[in-house]
C-alpha cells in the first residue's frame, strides 16, 4: 500500500451467538484506492463493511477513518457511502426521488439546478436515464441494482462502500458497469471498498485485492502478487477460470515431484525436504499442447496423457487430460484443439518458472505455499 491510509481495522471482531463473523481482522485501503475484498457467501465481507459504517459495533479491535478511531460515532458522523446487495430503496417513490434523496439531507443539501445536473450525469452513466420517473417498485432487479448504486455515488463522501453492486446485472451490463466503476474510481479517486464473490470482477476492479476468508484476511496484494504469488492452496484456487490445476504427490530424494499415483515426476526448482506430501499447482492456461518449447527459464517440462473431454470457451477450448490417474485441464486457442477427440494421446508442456509448490492440504487448513 502506498500513501496514508483512508481506511484502517485492527484486530476487528464481531460475533453473532455462536458464530464468529470477524476473526481478528486487519485491514487497510489507502487514500484513493480502490480495494476489492473477495471472499465467498459467509466469508464476512458485508459485515466488514457494516463495521465501517458502523451500522455493527465490533466487540474488539479499532475502525479508523482518515487516522481517527470511530468508535463511539454514529453512521452519519462518519462521512461514508455504502450501497447494500439488498438495494434498501423506497419502493413508492421514484427513481429520481431516490437518487435525489441524499441530496436533500441537511449534510448534503444542494441546490435545484445542482442536485438536477448531478442526478443527470450518474443517471447518464449508469443507463438509468429514461427510468427516473417510474416508481421503484415497477423496475427490474438489475435496475434496481443500478438506482441503488447511482445514489451512493451521487453524494460527496470520503469512502463508497460497494457490497456486490452488480451481481443482479446481466454478464453484457456487468462487464460495461466495471469499466465505467474502474473510470469513475480514476477521476474522482475516492475511496472505495467494493465487496465481491467474483474474481474476475475483482481482478477487472481493484488497485490491490484482500482475500477474505471465515473473518481473517488471508492475503493482500496486487493482480499479480495474487496471481503468481499466491499464499495458499486457497487463494491459489480462488483465481482463475478454469481452476488452478492442484496434482497431489511428494519430494524425491532427487528433488522432484512424483505424482501420488507414481505416473510421473518432475524437477523442482523450489527445494522441499524428500518424502513431504506437496501439491503441484500450475494455472490451465501456462501449459501447452505439443511438444515443449524452450522459454525465458528453462527447457520446457514436457507429459504424455490422453484427451478425456473437450470443452469450448468461445475462442479457446478447455481440454481435460488423463495422465496417470490424474487429470489436468489447459486451455488452448480454437483451433489447437481441433480434431482432439477423447482417448487420443497429447503431449503436454509447461515451463518450470509457472509451477507452484503448496504443501498438502489438512482439514480446514488449505496448503501453504513453499517459496524459496
Amino acid at each position: 500500500m502506498t500513501g496514508p491510509a483512508a481506511i484502517t481495522l485492527r484486530g476487528v471482531g464481531k460475533r453473532y451467538g455462536k458464530n464468529t463473523a470477524l476473526d481478528g481482522l486487519d485491514l487497510e485501503v489507502a487514500e484513493g484506492e480502490f480495494f476489492c475484498l473477495l471472499g465467498p457467501s459467509g466469508a464476512g465481507k458485508t459485515t466488514t463493511l457494516k463495521t465501517i459504517a458502523g451500522l455493527e459495533q465490533p466487540q474488539a479491535g479499532t475502525v479508523e477513518l482518515g487516522g481517527a478511531d470511530m468508535a463511539g460515532v454514529e453512521p452519519y458522523d462518519r462521512g461514508v457511502a455504502m450501497c447494500f446487495e439488498s438495494y434498501a430503496l423506497y419502493p413508492h417513490r421514484t427513481a429520481y426521488d431516490n437518487l435525489a434523496s441524499p441530496l436533500r439531507s441537511p449534510r448534503h443539501r444542494l441546490p435545484a439546478h445542482e442536485a438536477r445536473e448531478r442526478i443527470g450525469e450518474i443517471a447518464e452513466l449508469l443507463g438509468i436515464g429514461a427510468l427516473l420517473d417510474r416508481q421503484v417498485g415497477r423496475l427490474s432487479n438489475g435496475q434496481r441494482q443500478r438506482v441503488a448504486l447511482g445514489r451512493v455515488l451521487v453524494r460527496p463522501a470520503r469512502a463508497f462502500l460497494l457490497d456486490e453492486p452488480l451481481s443482479h446485472l446481466d454478464a453484457k451490463l456487468r462487464q460495461a458497469m466495471r469499466a465505467e466503476l474502474r473510470a469513475i474510481g480514476a477521476v474522482r479517486r475516492t475511496t472505495t471498498l467494493y465487496v465481491t464473490h467474483d474474481s474476475v470482477e475483482a481482478l477487472a476492479l481493484g488497485d490491490r485485492i484482500g482475500v477474505i476468508r471465515d473473518g481473517r484476511m488471508v492475503q493482500t496484494g496486487t493482480r499479480e502478487e495474487l496471481w503468481h504469488r499466491p499464499c495458499d492452496t486457497f487463494v491459489a484456487r480462488s483465481f482463475g477460470r478454469p481452476r488452478i490445476n492442484l496434482l497431489p504427490g511428494t519430494v524425491t530424494p532427487e528433488g522432484h515431484f512424483r505424482s501420488s499415483d507414481g505416473a510421473y515426476e518432475l524437477p523442482l526448482a523450489v527445494p522441499a525436504p524428500p518424502g513431504t506430501a506437496v501439491q503441484l499447482g500450475v494455472r490451465p492456461r501456462d501449459i501447452g499442447l505439443g511438444a515443449p518449447a524452450g522459454t525465458g527459464g528453462g527447457p520446457a517440462l514436457e507429459l504424455t496423457g490422453a484427451v478425456h473431454v473437450t470443452e469450448l470457451l468461445g475462442r479457446a477450448t478447455e481440454v481435460t487430460v488423463r495422465i496417470g490417474g490424474q487429470r489436468l485441464s489447459l486451455v488452448v486457442p480454437r483451433a489447437e484443439a481441433a480434431g482432439l477427440s477423447p482417448d487420443r494421446p497429447v503431449r503436454l508442456s509447461v515451463a518450470p518458472e509457472s509451477l507452484l509448490l503448496f504443501e498438502a492440504d489438512r482439514p480446514a487448513r488449505p496448503g501453504r505455499r513453499i517459496s524459496t
